[in-house]
């Protein structure tokens, strides 16, 4: 892959019980396409990777949601499992961090359970999303738009389903994060 993202700097907002895959593919595919990139979290120490079920590998945080700012990054990446995005909607900060992207037009992707912080930030009206079918519901009574497809590309807004998905989800990043701000990016 070229380093078509040389001098971006990405946010992965994550916290406990994030899906393993879903941080890590994702991260390697934006660090070899030359992004520098850094985990956000409500945490400030480490966090609990998954397997599914089964606890991973922990991460280390390298900026708490309370003192990063999204002026200081060029998009944001939302890895799924069920309780990092459960949580992250749940933390006023954490919400606030994500719909600031949206204000400033930048590219966000989200993968799985990831969309649930974004209904939460209100910033899914009139979008059209995938998501983990689990969470369709809640994306259109936010007023967005789901659709089953292994990728969604929406002005600047990359959502895919699960772990399968993830070959076409990371290629996808690094192509809307390269076009960089989305003028229909917007909350």
């Amino acid at each position: 892959m070229t380093a078509t993202l040389n001098g971006r700097r990405i946010a992965f907002l994550a916290t406990d019980g994030v899906e393993q895959v879903e941080l890590t593919e994702p991260w390697e595919a934006l660090e070899n396409a030359g992004a520098k990139v850094e985990l956000v979290s409500p945490k400030s120490d480490e966090i609990q990777g998954m397997n599914h079920i089964d606890k991973g590998d922990k991460f280390r945080v390298d900026q708490s949601v309370a003192q990063a700012r999204a002026e200081d990054y060029d998009g944001l990446v939302l890895p799924g499992g069920v309780v990092n995005p459960d949580n992250l909607r749940l933390d006023k900060q954490a919400v606030s961090f994500v719909k600031a992207f949206f204000d400033q037009q930048k590219p966000v992707g989200a993968i799985c359970h990831g969309p649930w912080t974004m209904v939460e930030a209100d910033v899914v009206r009139g979008r059209t999303l995938t998501s983990f079918p689990s969470v369709q519901t809640d994306i259109r009574n936010a007023g967005g738009t789901w659709v089953d497809e292994e990728v969604h590309v929406d002005s600047g807004l990359v959502t895919s389903r699960k772990p399968d998905d993830l070959k076409s989800f990371c290629s996808k990043l690094v192509e809307e994060f390269a076009e960089g701000k989305h003028s229909n990016q917007t909350a």
